[in-house]
């Protein structure tokens, strides 16, 4: 036992700057993701505020099970916001991937290092945007009175719509906004592991004849092929999410558009507003924490029979 404790400390003092390095950054996960765990017990219990703080909250309140949960799935809503919230991040993550991989590869093959920096921070700015300043964005376009769309459609000679009255066409509005704001950060990522790619393997394929489509296809996506593997897991692991923002300041919480643009979280908050029930918002936050824990782990579980090294863990 005591050799056991010397060998530990000797690799301690051995790996001290690596360790010093990652102290913030475990830290902030524990203070900030592991000790607030501990606050599941909401959503089992219907909390009240108790003068004596927020412990003897959470000890005093009753305990109700799983009551909280049924606030999800005993209403008619049910099937609504969980396929919406589903859907919209499953055409995220496949569209997202397509774009973020094939701006990435446009932004490296350009030769004009100018125009690609230039290029680079146009599509990345938007990502700064907060959700508020795009969805009065969106409004510029989209207003039935003065939106730049239905200027166009009259001066065409057809008549204006009202798009916040028309539930139709925001599956179409919510992804293309989306991916418009996303699509520029997640393609930096990519970027950066195809400029850690070996150029003398392109140099190779030049020599035997290659032309960019066969060097993309046969050395830059085989070589992303792990990146692209553990991003997509990642964003797995959030498919039960539903970026709030985007679903309830870009449609103007308008309740005419409530059955394509309500999702998990939009119906919590509005629910939270109403009824004021804190376990039943915890509740749901459970919720999709565990369905995503669970995808994440068939997903990594599917991926690693396939290939090993394309897997999270």
């Amino acid at each position: 036992m005591f050799d056991k404790l010397k060998i530990f400390s000797r690799d301690i003092l051995r790996n001290r700057a690596m360790l010093l390095m990652v102290l913030p950054g475990a830290l902030w996960f524990l203070l900030f993701s592991y000790l607030p765990m501990a606050g599941t017990i909401i959503s089992f219990k219907q909390y009240r505020y108790s003068k004596d703080g927020f412990f003897a909250s959470i000890m005093n309140s009753k305990w109700v099970g799983l009551d909280n949960f049924k606030f999800l799935f005993s209403t008619s809503d049910a099937y609504i916001i969980t396929r919406n919230t589903v859907l919209y991040n499953a055409a995220f993550i496949i569209l997202g991937l397509i774009l973020a991989v094939a701006m990435a590869i446009i932004l490296v093959e350009l030769t004009n290092r100018r125009l690609s920096k230039l290029f680079q921070t146009a599509m990345f700015m938007p990502y700064f945007l907060s959700w508020v300043i795009v969805g009065y964005f969106v409004f510029s376009f989209l207003s039935f009175d003065k939106g730049l769309m239905n200027k166009t459609l009259e001066w065409m000679g057809m008549e204006r719509i009202n798009w916040y009255s028309e539930p139709s066409k925001w599956p179409f509005i919510l992804v293309l906004v989306n991916l418009w704001k996303g699509v520029g950060y997640s393609s930096v990522v990519y970027l950066a592991a195809i400029m850690g790619i070996d150029r003398s393997l392109y140099e190779a394929a030049m020599i035997d004849g290659a032309g960019k489509w066969k060097q993309i296809t046969n050395i830059t996506i085989p070589l992303l092929a792990p990146v692209i593997s553990i991003m997509t897991l990642l964003a797995v692991g959030k498919i039960f999410y539903a970026d709030f923002g985007l679903f309830y300041q870009v449609p103007r919480d308008s309740g005419l558009l409530y059955s394509m643009t309500n999702v998990i979280d939009t119906y919590v908050f509005r629910g939270l507003k109403v009824n004021g029930e804190i376990g039943m918002s915890t509740a749901a936050g459970l919720y999709q924490s565990f369905i995503g824990f669970l995808l994440v782990m068939l997903s990594n579980y599917i991926v690693r029979r396939k290939n090993k090294d394309n897997a999270l863990f």
